[in-house]
């Protein structure tokens, strides 16, 4: 049932499941995350992919600040000097890329096949069962992780580990603040800060412009986002970056009242009735379409109006820098009259 359910959320979302697994990010104010540059652990318990720290950070070396511990909260020692990169998730590999160190990314799965910046390899993975010899044969200087990645094997890692791979785990983050630290924590390991102070910047000024018009509507429409189609429907409740998106453009998700990702029923829906239906599904030919001729919606709100969009999937299902793409488009999709120029 696990298997199933990683497999529908890859075609729609990428959710947390069981193995370097995480609890809700602590909160940060999403103005101030942007200057962070110490990664928040997001992990109550250590995993057993624990790695030695190692001989301690001399005092001339500090000043690098190379992290010492993951978002898994596992303990790590990443090299001075990193050449070869391997990574298991589309979403480190677009941050990766957006920090300019494509062209050190050796290996990468297959969900990750075609993302601009990435270099054409020989060695691409399955990212929930990934090669563990191919892996050991390219003996990469970092191998990057998401909790997706062999969630359901114990010690997945232990032989790389032994072979001297760092092996780091960034589990999938539910908050826009964890996002951002994220991309500070990658940014610090493959030593270009200021490449990551400079992304979270720009990304920062985009939500505040989208926040500062969003905080002026009263008239807030509600919304259902759906990121996997009927009849397994799936959505998200509070809790989950897009929920915060959905609230920073003025407007109000109809599951609102439950927490993370959710199996919905059509009748909660239709009973819902909300002005604009948004999804992600790209896993279907025209998944607006496929609403709109839903049994039993034709009376919707956001179907009689037509209001049912398409938001970009990569876009809006990895948590990382990319997130403000995304809250552009349902920003002009849910408000035109306010964020269409």
């Amino acid at each position: 049932m696990k298997k199933l359910l990683a497999i529908i959320l890859t075609c729609a979302l990428a959710v947390s499941l069981a193995a370097c697994s995480a609890p809700a990010p602590k909160e940060t104010d999403v103005s101030t995350a942007a200057a962070e540059t110490t990664q928040t652990t997001k992990a109550a318990e250590t995993p057993e992919t624990t790695q030695s720290a190692g001989t301690e950070q001399t005092a001339e070396t500090s000043a690098a600040a190379l992290p010492t511990t993951d978002p898994s909260g596992a303990q790590i020692k990443v090299p001075e000097d990193i050449e070869t990169i391997a990574v298991l998730s589309p979403s480190i590999a677009q941050t990766i890329i957006g920090l300019g160190l494509g062209d050190k990314i050796a290996a990468y799965d297959a969900q990750s096949v075609g993302l601009e910046g990435l270099p054409e390899s020989d060695i691409v993975l399955d990212f929930m069962q990934p090669d563990m010899e191919q892996l050991a044969a390219l003996n990469p200087d970092v191998l990057f992780v998401s909790n997706m990645t062999l969630y359901d094997q114990e010690n997945p890692y232990q032989t790389l580990i032994d072979q001297g791979v760092c092996v780091i785990c960034v589990p999938t983050s539910e908050s826009i603040a964890a996002i951002q630290s994220d991309i500070s924590f990658l940014a610090a390991v493959l030593g270009v800060p200021e490449k990551g102070e400079a992304m979270l910047a720009d990304m920062q000024a985009q939500i505040d412009s989208i926040a500062a018009i969003g905080s002026t509507i009263t008239d807030k429409k509600t919304v259902y986002f759906e990121i996997a189609a009927a009849p397994s429907m799936y959505s998200f409740g509070s809790g989950v970056f897009l929920n915060e998106m959905i609230e920073l453009i003025g407007a109000k998700n109809i599951l609102a009242d439950q927490n993370g990702w959710l199996g919905v029923e059509a009748e909660t829906v239709v009973a819902a009735n909300p002005d604009v239906i948004l999804t992600n599904v790209n896993y279907i030919e025209n998944p607006t379409q496929e609403i709109m001729d839903r049994e039993g919606w034709a009376d919707m709100t956001a179907v009689a109006d037509k209001s049912v969009y398409y938001i970009d999937n990569m876009a809006s299902s990895s948590s990382n820098q990319n997130i403000v793409k995304a809250l552009v488009q349902m920003a002009e999709a849910i408000y035109p009259e306010y964020y269409t120029e």
